[in-house]
């Protein structure tokens, strides 16, 4: 039981360390892109902004993933 709570622990503890290094590389590719990203996808329906948003966000995830795994 005591092991099952470790590991459980330790895969939150992963899942929200792999959010946040998610967060902070949107914000980082936001910032290296010309204007405001979200509003560009949000207010503007750009979807080129999205596709290039999304594409960064599964790339960054499929890296943190098998940095972390």
């Amino acid at each position: 039981m005591e092991q099952t709570l470790t590991n459980l622990g330790l895969s939150v503890l992963f899942a929200v360390l792999g959010l946040v290094l998610l967060f902070v590389g949107y914000r980082a590719i936001d910032m290296l892109t010309p204007g405001d990203m979200s509003h560009r996808i949000f207010e503007e329906g750009n979807v080129a902004a999205a596709i290039l948003g999304a594409g960064f966000v599964v790339g960054l995830a499929m890296i943190i993933a098998s940095a972390i795994s």
